[in-house]
């Protein structure tokens, strides 16, 4: 995303996902560092692009938890987010179905028109985790995400920031 992002929007990535303890609904976060900078990064991105494989037919347990930890908090309300969901040709529904159930569900101001399911099979991913041929739906989706890019910065005035989750 830091790649194709258009001029004036700032990515940032989050890498704490390993660090976020199992949600309880009886622990408001407060007293975990990794919550705590979970939540200051949403609410500081005016933007959420989220990116999890499918696995097992629906979201990693780890991606979900994370999930867990924003219901509740209005980190998401109304704050425009996509998603990204990688999986091997024929896959990904369930993946997708979860993400727009919870993100319905939290608020979040989904466009489905900024949503890519890409097909990628193990094999075509290279050593580096990406290398897709030119011509690829890994490609195509750069396009998609561009786009979501775009709309991020003409659609937020004070568009600087966005989040990626990868999982």
């Amino acid at each position: 995303m830091r790649a194709i992002a258009p001029g004036g929007v700032e990515t940032t990535w989050y890498d704490g996902l390993i660090d976020l303890p199992a949600f309880s609904p009886d622990d408001d976060g407060t007293g975990h560092p990794s919550v705590v900078a979970l939540r200051e990064q949403l609410s500081r991105a005016d933007a959420v692009l989220l990116c999890t494989p499918e696995y097992a037919g629906t979201l990693p347990g780890s991606f979900k938890n994370l999930l867990d930890w924003t219901v509740g908090t209005g980190d998401l309300y109304e704050k425009p987010t996509a998603f990204l969901i990688v999986a091997a040709p024929g896959r990904g529904e369930g993946a997708a179905m979860t993400l727009t159930s919870v993100l319905g569900y939290v608020g979040a101001d989904v466009d489905p028109q900024t949503c890519v399911r890409l097909p990628v099979a193990r094999d075509a991913v290279g050593p580096d985790g990406w290398s897709p041929p030119p011509n690829s739906a890994p490609a195509r989706s750069k396009r998609s995400n561009a786009w979501f890019g775009t709309r991020l910065a003409s659609e937020t005035a004070a568009a600087n920031e966005a989040l990626a989750v990868p999982v």
